[in-house]
């Protein structure tokens, strides 16, 4: 897999996040995403040195429970606002599909699989089989780090972490026996995918699907199969270039430091994607202590590994999985999967030490 970055730019280029200052974007922190999108208007032209282009960008709130931004070069604002509407309603499609939440008329998706755990296979649309599929391959490769089979576990961090946002005097850490009962139902061989009759069965009645890690890199790759040369789409910073700018220069990507302030890295992309799992994202703090959302299934506790790994990949959905899987394992066990499948990636430690692949030098700003 050849991925598609430029090595330098002979222009002055913006980062993803569109603003020309170059602020960071790297997955938006919970507390100050609604402080950087209020720098986003909507619809909004920034004139290029191509005569007949200008680039627009616009944002929606309702894709994945977080920020979707996307931009792009066009004739004219109708005819970008046109096209980012098609790539909108597209990912809403897959939003649904890959939602454990809610239900949707006319539609079997995750929530459906999971509500008939036990009971009798579902019937349902080839983009979940395509999306499981990719989780069933992450499930071995990664040694059971990336298990999309995990709900059970993660519905128990996922209540005690809402609370403790809601109620920080009362935080609690989930109860340790209900997790190790839960673990006993996370084994993914018991997610039965028949292709030929586009069903899926959970043979444990107690598993439970989260596709989270996953749902959001491998919706915007499939999406973007057909989307136009030249648009940046970021879904909570979740970042995929369809290719390079009107100009032909590449945009800039910068990476946050978890522990806020300015981009520490910025890299030139021309096409491809940039994912970054964590510490930083979702957390709570019980009895003085950060807890974030990235859970080691060894331990049944949050990821200690790392600070933050983001992974450099033509394929979102395949970036998504390694981050999370990369997070969650030592650094040499993350460059045999990179190799596998040709990416690149960048370290940041829980001592604050960074480490980068030899790739990722070619293509480095700053």
């Amino acid at each position: 897999m050849k991925m598609n970055f430029a090595k330098q730019s002979p222009e002055s280029v913006t980062d993803a996040v569109i603003e020309e200052s170059e602020e960071s974007f790297m997955k938006y922190r919970i507390l100050c995403s609604v402080l950087i999108l209020a720098h986003l208007l909507s619809g909004c032209a920034v004139k290029t040195d191509t005569p007949d282009m200008q680039k627009y960008q616009t944002s929606y709130f309702d894709l994945f429970d977080t920020v979707t931004t996307i931009l792009g070069y066009a004739e004219s604002e109708e005819a970008f606002l046109a096209q980012a509407q098609e790539l909108h309603d597209d990912l809403a499609e897959y939003h649904q599909l890959y939602d454990i939440y809610n239900d949707y008329p006319g539609m079997n998706n995750i929530k459906t699989v999971n509500d008939r755990a036990g009971f009798s296979p579902v019937e349902v649309d080839r983009r979940i089989i395509g999306l499981l599929q990719l989780c069933r391959e992450f499930y071995d490769v990664s040694g059971q780090r990336e298990n999309a089979a995990m709900g059970s576990v993660l519905q128990l961090w996922h209540e005690a972490r809402e609370f403790g946002t809601e109620h920080p005097e009362e935080a609690y850490l989930p109860d340790r026996e209900l997790l190790q009962n839960a673990a006993e139902h996370t084994d993914f061989d018991n997610v039965i995918i028949d292709e030929k009759n586009l069903t899926v069965f959970l043979a444990d009645p107690e598993l439970c699907l989260d596709v989270g890690s996953v749902a959001k890199g491998y919706a915007v790759t499939e999406v973007c199969r057909t989307a136009p040369s030249g648009y940046l789409i970021s879904i909570g910073g979740n970042v995929f270039v369809t290719g390079p700018k009107a100009s032909g220069s590449p945009w800039i990507v910068g990476l946050t430091d978890p522990d806020g302030g300015a981009d520490i890295h910025s890299f030139y992309v021309e096409k491809g994607s940039v994912v970054t799992s964590g510490d930083y994202q979702r957390f709570y703090t019980a009895d003085g202590e950060n807890y974030h959302h990235i859970i080691d299934p060894d331990t049944l506790m949050p990821g200690s590994f790392w600070r933050s790994v983001t992974v450099f990949c033509d394929d979102s959905g395949i970036a998504d999985a390694l981050s999370t899987s990369l997070f969650l394992m030592s650094k040499e066990n993350g460059e045999a999967l990179l190799t596998k499948y040709g990416a690149e990636a960048f370290w940041i430690g829980a001592d604050g030490q960074e480490y980068m692949t030899e790739g990722l030098r070619e293509i480095q700003r700053t």
